[in-house]
């Protein structure tokens, strides 16, 4: 054991995506901080076969790219994404011939493909250019945590790098970035369950898949940007699962069953040729394209139960959690980088009031009960939802209404700064009063809608470029603000919301009169009352015909 420890502001335990994002956002904060990143792995990682987490959506590509100042690698190394594509394609190889909702050419707020090895290499090395201790191959050994009745007492990290000795470091902050290991989280009983108790099979193979290929229909390649949908993250989506195909610039491609053993048990996938197997049946399009590539397989893994709560993520006592050291959601919409960005920025400002010798008790409670909300919010979107992934009629509306919500709030509190801002939360709070209730009972109703839906399955796409309104609202997030002008925004983006509610009810009163809609008008009576306006926001309906629909 080293006989002088080293004394450091803040260790970060986990050198992953969260840990040395965390480390280099205190660095742009505070440049003469101590900060030493401790992570398990030898660096440099593989690519492609790393880890998962590789898609990317507004938030999470707005933390790398510009608060970070990622941009440059993300445009030199990594692909940009071609937005995000569902088909309904189950039992089908006539690609052409099912719906496909997804947008012709690009929104103007875009984000990234991320081939996590090569990203986490390229900050492993980006933390030691900027002076921040950076220790590979370190297994933590011990963590002590200081005395809660001894408010300047420094926290004790012991690890080991291979066989040397062991070497022991304290720090007036420690961080738990090591994953789902979460050391602080199993030290202090702070796991929790949660109601949604999906679970994943991935892999990735050595060869980009290119759906523009499947089919050779003039039409339904004039549809969108070509040959271009393979840079999308791809769902191919069926009643109780989807399947994930997304590109990654080392040249493989990551592949991934996402399912509620409701509908379809972890014993029939969680094997690559159980996996190819299913495929057979589900998803037979994908099955041929994968077929003659078996030997082009670089890794295969699988979680039981991916989802996951937490207790308690930030401390006055000078820890935090980070990234899926504490919460983990679902893969579906791709939050996993979006709730790093959030983390990391809330443990930013702490740190940062507490380098100050400012007071972080306030801060810390208002902090971890606004991260609970965005989790539990967002964890709504999930939870019994997964039955309705197959219709091609009321997953797009359930989509929609997701994505009205995420730009219109969250992405829009992240790209404005807000996040840490306690007035502009307090604002949230105002003018989002009966929101996070209405998102319930929205999520309840496109459930139940489902369950009455004729799932009407045409030959056309539903094109969300196609509408104005839903592109300027992607746009709208680079947008500058003044703080009255976003106290303004926000209130639009829950008038907003009310209107799409009331769209909804109103759809389910005419295409499903059986429906209770009584519930869902109630919480939008109590989110300020139904808004009908000349300009829809929604597809038309599908009708019994291509020529009755939407199509493009």
């Amino acid at each position: 054991m080293n006989s002088t420890p080293t004394t450091h502001d803040v260790i970060i335990m986990g050198g992953g995506l969260a840990g040395l994002t965390l480390a280099l956002q205190l660095r742009q904060r505070l440049p003469m901080l101590d900060v030493r990143v401790l992570e398990r792995r030898s660096h440099p990682v593989p690519e492609a076969c790393h880890k998962v987490g590789e898609s990317t959506v507004e938030i999470g590509a707005h933390y790398f790219a510009d608060v970070l100042g990622l941009k440059q690698h993300l445009m030199d190394a990594q692909l940009k994404k071609f937005g995000f594509r569902f088909f309904f394609s189950e039992g089908r190889t006539d690609f052409d011939q099912v719906t496909e909702l997804g947008a012709s050419r690009p929104l103007p707020v875009g984000s990234w493909q991320i081939d996590r090895g090569i990203f986490e290499n390229f900050l492993g090395q980006e933390v030691q250019r900027r002076g921040i201790h950076f220790s590979d191959n370190a297994l933590i050994r011990e963590l002590d945590l200081a005395p809660d009745d001894q408010p300047d007492a420094l926290h004790t990290v012991r690890w080991q790098e291979g066989q040397q000795p062991l070497q022991t470091a304290q720090a007036r902050w420690v961080i738990d970035a090591c994953g789902r290991a979460g050391l602080i989280k199993k030290k202090l009983g702070l796991a929790r369950e949660n109601a949604h108790p999906a679970h994943a099979v991935w892999f990735r193979i050595s060869e980009h898949i290119v759906p523009d290929g499947w089919s050779q229909d003039p039409a339904w390649q004039a549809r969108c940007m070509s040959p271009t949908r393979w840079l999308s993250t791809n769902h191919l989506v069926g009643a109780g699962y989807w399947v994930w195909l997304i590109p990654l610039s080392s040249g493989s491609h990551s592949v991934g069953i996402v399912a509620d053993p409701r509908y379809h048990s972890l014993d029939s996938m969680n094997t690559f040729e159980r996996a190819m197997d299913w495929f057979k049946t589900y998803q037979p399009r994908l099955f041929a394209d994968l077929d003659g590539k078996r030997d082009k397989l670089q890794d295969f893994a699988f979680f039981k139960r991916f989802s996951y709560d937490c207790e308690q993520i930030f401390s006055d006592k000078r820890w935090a959690l980070a990234g899926e050291s504490g919460r983990f959601l679902d893969p579906f919409y791709s939050p996993g980088s979006d709730f790093i960005g959030i983390g990391n920025t809330y443990i930013t400002e702490l740190v940062a009031r507490d380098h100050a010798r400012q007071p972080i008790g306030a801060h810390v409670r208002v902090y971890e009960q606004v991260f609970k909300s965005f989790y539990d919010n967002t964890l709504a979107l999930y939870v019994d939802q997964y039955g309705l992934f197959g219709d091609p009629e009321v997953l797009p509306i359930k989509v929609f209404w997701d994505y009205t919500y995420y730009w219109g709030v969250l992405a829009k509190l992240f790209y404005h700064q807000g996040l840490t801002d306690l007035v502009a939360l307090s604002h949230l709070r105002d003018r989002m009063a009966g929101m996070q209730p209405l998102n319930l009972a929205v999520q309840t109703f496109v459930r139940e809608m489902s369950t009455h839906s004729r799932k009407r399955n045409l030959p056309i796409m539903l094109d969300q470029a196609s509408l104005p309104w839903f592109v300027e609202l992607n746009r709208s997030l680079v947008d500058p603000h003044t703080p009255e002008e976003f106290t303004q925004r926000l209130q639009e983006s829950a008038t907003r919301l009310r209107q799409l509610a009331t769209e909804i009810l109103d759809r389910a009163a005419a295409e499903y009169p059986q429906l209770d809609g009584s519930p869902l008008l109630r919480a939008i009576e109590a989110a300020g009352g139904l808004v009908r306006l000349p300009e829809k926001l929604l597809f038309p309906a599908l009708g019994e015909t291509q020529d009755e629909a939407l199509a493009v």
